[in-house]
């Protein structure tokens, strides 16, 4: 687990989770683009570099424990910033790719009380296989269930590619609609085209919302 930020003073934290192939030195350097010098930063670090081997959209029960694992180690960055001091309303979950995708199944697991989260290229995991075969739109995997339970009144900043590899526009858009049902505030932006990566739309989004 990395950290970055000031020592003292912040005032605003947030846990910052690197893609697959990615480190946490990696991803704390999104915050050199944010220009936001009260936050304090801390980014967990998978083994082995992946916070689980396969996509997000495998079988449940093959996502289940390393899921677990991983939201073990976003409750403990939880637990560091607010030991700092930062109040649980001025934590931010965030992530790109699989850490997006974990910084999403974060807030809606673990996330009542934070200020929200900024997920670019990532969506829920969900917590068990639905009905329903194979989907074009899931990109030939099954549905998933996304039985969250509490309120999240935070605000929540979504953004993928039209066309994106590996995060189908079908589990943003169920990534939305659950967020709102639980009470967030949701933005979603698609960018036009392909791609799988940040845009200057969700570099000053994550300024934005961390400087509020």
């Amino acid at each position: 687990m990395k950290r970055a930020g000031p020592e003292t003073g912040a005032t605003t934290g947030i846990v910052l989770l690197h893609g697959r192939g990615g480190s946490a030195d990696d991803i704390l350097g999104l915050l050199a683009h944010a220009d936001v010098p009260r936050v304090a930063a801390i980014a967990p670090e998978a083994e082995g570099r992946s916070w689980w081997p396969t996509g997000f959209l495998a079988p449940a029960a093959h996502m289940a424990p390393h899921v677990d694992r991983a939201l073990a180690a976003v409750t403990q960055a939880i637990a560091t910033l607010e030991a700092e001091g930062i109040a649980r309303d001025r934590i931010w979950l965030a992530g790109f790719s699989q850490g997006a995708c974990l910084a999403c199944e974060a807030y809606a697991r673990l996330g009542e009380g934070l200020a929200g989260l900024i997920a670019f290229s990532g969506g829920l995991i969900g917590t068990g296989d639905a009905t329903g075969g194979p989907s074009e739109a899931l990109y030939g995997h099954s549905p998933k269930r996304f039985d969250y339970t509490g309120q999240r009144d935070g605000k929540v900043w979504l953004s993928v590619h039209e066309q994106d590899p590996h995060i189908p526009q079908q589990r943003v858009r169920e990534t939305a609609n659950t967020f709102t049902a639980l009470g967030a505030r949701v933005q979603t932006r698609i960018h036009p085209g392909a791609g799988h990566g940040l845009m200057q739309d969700d570099l000053a989004a994550l300024q934005s919302h961390l400087s509020r």
